[in-house]
């Protein structure tokens, strides 16, 4: 039986002086066997959910996700490594200048708590979306989405709230994949964080992969990771998404997500 854990567990236990302490990056991430590496030049902020050419009604709730190893860590804490929240640039291109700060306004969306969503309340009329990475200073990382344009028909009567609902899923494209293929993950109504922050309210994910034969192989997404890529050997297995609270390892925060998948040779 395969059992190793994705970066550092001793992370996770924290004396009282440790956390009164600035926190430092995590050690180099060891991947387990069935694990493979993101694509060279893969790092990126993306959309989930949502394409160019995309025409729809608002309010309109928009996720995304992160790539290349990246991981979510919210403003209260810094952390330096691959590490950052997410903005949202609405008809804005990717700043000049990389040293300065995102200004806050309407046109640069900041998530520093560590959100993979938000509810788009937009007026109707034509916009350009893109999605950027920045650190607790808001300095940009060279981590971004390409620019898409999407057109909103309609601002209907539904309530933004109503369109949140606390939760996670788990994405694979198709039932059947051939090694290596990517896994991603998604929190609603949820904060992801890197425990090493040890922030309240934030989780992190856990994936348990469990071959048809009883291999089992647990992945714990501890430095805010929110997708992974898998290369296991040829068969069928049942990929089970957990999201885990980062001060309690014991404690899960929504209901888990199962799914299962055959690997083709």
């Amino acid at each position: 039986m395969y059992r190793h854990v994705y970066g550092v567990v001793s992370l996770v236990v924290c004396s009282a002086s440790a956390l009164a302490q600035t926190p430092a990056p995590a050690a180099a991430r060891v991947l387990h066997p069935w694990q493979a590496p993101s694509p060279a030049g893969a790092a990126e902020a993306y959309f989930t959910n949502l394409k160019s050419g995309d025409r729809i009604e608002t309010p309109f709730l928009l996720k995304f996700g992160l790539s290349g190893g990246w991981g979510l860590a919210p403003i209260t804490k810094p952390l330096g490594g691959k590490s950052g929240h997410h903005h949202l640039l609405v008809n804005r291109d990717l700043p000049l200048d990389f040293k300065a700060a995102l200004p806050f306004n309407e046109q640069y969306i900041h998530f520093g708590k560590g959100q993979m969503e938000t509810v788009l309340t937009l007026a109707p009329g034509t916009y350009t979306l893109r999605m950027l990475l920045a650190d607790d200073k808001h300095l940009p990382h060279f981590v971004y989405s390409k620019p898409l344009k999407v057109t909103i028909t309609k601002k209907n009567s539904t309530d933004p709230k109503a369109l949140v609902r606390k939760g996670i899923a788990l994405m694979v494209a198709g039932a059947e994949q051939k090694a290596p293929f990517r896994v991603q993950f998604h929190a609603s109504g949820l904060n992801v964080a890197h425990v090493v922050q040890q922030e309240k309210d934030t989780g992190h994910f856990k994936l348990t992969v469990t071959s048809k034969g009883g291999s089992v192989a647990e992945m714990d997404f501890v430095e805010g990771q929110t997708e992974t890529w898998l290369a296991p050997p040829a068969g069928d297995y049942t990929l089970k998404l957990e999201f885990v609270d980062n001060l309690d390892a014991k404690l899960a925060l929504a209901e888990p997500v199962t799914t299962v998948v055959r690997v083709r040779p």
